[in-house]
């Protein structure tokens, strides 16, 4: 017996409703039945496409993944001066955590997981992160006397961390501010600007 191909479209309408249920519920309370129902199909054609539920978050949140990466990795390495390249890679960061809030919870869990299977699924076998750039640039400027020594990594770290933390800790902070999603939302858009400016005012000379 020859087994039926799956169909291109229907596995994308798959994805498609997989990340909007995941986005909205998270792993933990998305059920395969809601991406199902969102998806507009019944459970057996869905678990045909995607046997559980794991799967098809890694799927959806593995392919966010690969397409924002890059995305940094060409901030890093653009032409931009560094105070705007702090700005631009602080905005481009917080507008992919909006629209993917769980992405940050996906790429923590495979990288305790396995970092380098992660790394490879991310990049390929000899494409890997490149701040290079960006840790010349940091080195070339306090040379210069425009901003303040700073270990360059220590930088970066902090413009990760500042950016990302606020997504991981969002039940935290959600509860213990009596915030709602809205109210978080634009906290988040203030941060494209408050980030930024705290650490250039920080490093200035």
């Amino acid at each position: 017996m020859v087994k039926k191909a799956k169909d291109t479209g229907t596995e994308e309408k798959i994805l498609a409703a997989a990340r909007k249920v995941f986005t909205t519920k998270g792993m933990a309370g998305a059920r395969m039945q809601d991406i199902a129902d969102e998806a507009g199909m019944n459970k057996a054609l869905l678990h045909y496409y995607f046997r559980d539920k794991d799967k098809l978050f890694e799927t959806v949140f593995l392919a966010e993944a690969q397409k924002f990466f890059p995305t940094i990795n060409a901030i890093f390495a653009s032409e931009q001066p560094l105070f705007e390249k702090i700005e631009t890679f602080v905005s481009e960061y917080i507008d992919e955590m909006v629209e993917n809030p769980y992405l940050p919870w996906f790429v923590l869990n495979e990288i305790n997981r396995d970092p380098d299977q992660f790394m490879y699924k991310i990049w390929g076998k000899d494409n890997l992160p490149k701040p290079g750039k960006l840790l010349e640039q940091i080195e070339t400027e306090i040379k210069a006397g425009r901003i303040r020594p700073i270990s360059p990594v220590h930088l970066l770290m902090n413009m990760i961390s500042m950016t990302i933390f606020p997504f991981v800790g969002k039940p935290m902070f959600v509860r213990n501010l009596r915030l709602s999603d809205k109210q978080f939302r634009e906290i988040m858009e203030q941060r494209k600007k408050e980030i930024p400016s705290f650490i250039i005012n920080a490093i200035r000379k």
